[in-house]
């Protein structure tokens, strides 16, 4: 299960997760770990999209703390209805919305937790921001989320060589970083 923090312009208006140049690179970003968007359940902290003004315009903005637990009780229904193996938090929020609100992204990313009803979470760069950084920087954040990636791979296949577990076959990781 796959949780950002919420919905943009163009979510909002078509009514599906990640799409847009976010949702591309998230596709590839899971094709490099041997995974499809069709295998993964993609959810939100908040089920409307935040919006500020700016000069007549709205914007989106990250959900606030007040937000997030309102739609909380939908997100905790998702969880208890999908019952995913692992949950990859996508960016700061969607992170402190598991973690509270101390979280730090960049000090804290890449390290597994103990998430809703005891499922392994894992937290990582939100796509959106990965395409914001360039140069140096795009590289150096592109391999922090490939580490991440491959934790998730990891852990999938450890939970494909219990056989009390259901989990899919294990899949090769490819060297990529999307």
């Amino acid at each position: 299960m796959l949780v950002g923090e919420g919905p943009g312009e163009t979510e909002d208006r078509l009514g599906r997760p990640f799409v847009g140049r976010a949702g591309e690179l998230l596709d590839r970003m899971l094709g490099a770990v041997d995974l499809q968007r069709e295998s993964v359940f993609i959810g939100n902290t908040v089920k409307c999209r935040p919006t500020q003004s700016e000069g007549g315009r709205l914007r989106n903005r990250a959900p606030d703390p007040a937000e997030m637990a309102n739609c909380r009780p939908w997100l905790d229904e998702q969880i208890e209805i999908i019952r995913p193996r692992i949950i990859l938090a996508l960016g700061a929020p969607a992170a402190r919305s598991f973690l509270g609100a101390k979280f730090s992204i960049t000090r804290q990313r890449g390290q597994w937790f103990e998430g809703p009803m005891g499922i392994a979470l894992i937290t990582t760069f939100h796509p959106a921001y990965v395409l914001r950084q360039t140069g140096g920087e795009l590289t150096a954040v592109k391999r922090l989320v490939w580490d991440d990636l491959k934790a998730v791979r990891a852990k999938l296949d450890e939970f494909a060589s219990h056989p009390a577990t259901e989990a899919p076959p294990p899949a090769p990781v490819q060297a990529s970083l999307f």
